[in-house]
């Protein structure tokens, strides 16, 4: 008999359960022994089975509907130089795993690559990728799961807080989980009308600063009150902090256990508030400007029906790929089919590291995002009704305005 293992690595995503589930029934009908290693990698390092167990199709055949993960996660590396990677191989071989399937984002899949590599044919290893980011390179127009999860909730989350300064007449400032792109800040701002949205692919190469960044949320709320609206939501995907320096961010940015900054754990928001504050209070209007972190209380969330759908035909088709023989691919889908990609066609020759799929600026949905949003223009403050209006909510000259707001020679 066969026996396939699987494990989940790195943060959680809506949508995980899916993948275990259906990958359990599938390999469990196809006379396959099934084990769920608890903890990510962290039990094949450690050398402590007790908690892994053997899968059979009731214990799973409804957690597809939950969010979380019923085997838990971790970022535990076995490739660190400290003899890991041994114990890691040991342990499957004591558990006799003749399949592997491991279900993380990018660090969990560089991992599982080397994991393969070091293996020698001791057995065979597929994985499906998953992140709310949605920033790995998918084929065209497929998302990474419990990406519609996450953005479904987070544009909750933002259309409250826009009721919230509607009746309280107060501005957020959100800054939206998604490491260095910006698909979540700006599907869950734009399906919820957010005021603005700013993101890391429109400042490549421009090398802001924090400052920066708060004068276009300060543009925003001028131009608002100009318009006789007092609130407003501006959502700003965390990696925007990634292009400022790191002496704007007192105290430094942590790094995680694959060396990445993590951004969710520093006060950018409450920066980015306070700044936008002190400048709309410069000229001599007193906005309550409250900051809030969107990002955590996603990625649990229970899958909608899209992510449901989506990680069952994963799972079932991961299992698939293992018990026909296939290994060192990721599993995804591409139109109605699910396919295998190989590793190699995912990296990034430069860094040997997953390609970040980053929001294309250049496109008809990224277009009507920004056509939708109350964001102060350059051509705002050229001659016209608008111009007037916002230069007496100011009490400055147009070129004062520009040169504030694009900088000098505006």
């Amino acid at each position: 008999m066969k026996t396939l293992a699987l494990l989940v690595g790195g943060g959680p995503a809506p949508g995980i359960n899916g993948v275990i589930g259906a990958a359990t029934i599938f390999a469990r009908r196809r006379g396959a022994r099934v084990l769920g290693i608890p903890n990510g990698f962290a039990p094949l390092v450690a050398g402590d089975l007790r908690g892994v167990r053997e899968l059979q199709i009731d214990d799973v055949s409804r957690i597809h509907l939950l969010g979380g993960s019923v085997l838990q996660t971790s970022r535990t590396s076995p490739i660190e130089p400290d003899g890991s990677l041994v114990s890691t191989l040991a342990s499957l071989t004591q558990l006799g795993v003749d399949h592997l399937l491991t279900i993380g984002g990018d660090g969990t899949a560089y991992v599982a690559r080397r994991v393969l590599e070091a293996a020698g044919g001791l057995f065979t290893l597929v994985h499906v990728p998953k992140t709310i980011d949605n920033d790995l390179p998918l084929p065209p127009g497929v998302s990474t799961f419990g990406y519609e999860t996450a953005r479904q909730e987070g544009a909750r989350v933002v259309a409250r807080l826009l009721e919230d300064g509607r009746t309280s007449s107060r501005w957020y400032v959100v800054v939206m989980m998604g490491r260095s792109a910006g698909h979540l800040a700006l599907g869950a701002a734009k399906a919820a009308g957010a005021t603005l949205a700013i993101l890391p692919e429109e400042l490549i190469g421009r090398a802001p600063r924090l400052a920066d960044i708060a004068r276009i949320v300060e543009g925003a709320m001028l131009k608002r009150i100009a318009m006789g609206r007092s609130h407003g939501v501006a959502v700003i995907a965390e990696g925007v902090a990634e292009l400022l320096p790191e002496a704007d961010f007192p105290g430094g940015i942590p790094l995680d256990a694959h060396k990445r900054p993590r951004y969710a754990e520093i006060p950018f928001a409450d920066l980015v508030a306070k700044l936008a504050q002190q400048g709309i209070a410069e000229l001599g209007y007193d906005v309550s400007v409250i900051d809030k972190d969107v990002g955590y209380e996603l990625r649990c969330a229970e899958p909608n029906a899209f992510d449901i759908a989506y990680t069952r035909d994963l799972g079932a088709g991961a299992a698939e790929a293992l018990l026909d023989g296939a290994s060192g691919v990721m599993i995804t889908r591409d139109d109605d089919a699910i396919v295998r990609v190989p590793f190699a066609d995912m990296l990034d020759p430069r860094t040997g590291q997953t390609r970040v799929r980053r929001v294309d600026i250049t496109s008809r949905t990224y277009a009507t995002a920004r056509l939708l949003q109350v964001r102060l223009e350059l051509a705002d403050l050229m001659p016209g009704a608008l111009c007037d209006a916002i230069c007496a909510a100011a009490k400055r000259e147009p070129a004062e305005l520009r040169a504030r707001y694009f900088g000098a020679g505006a």
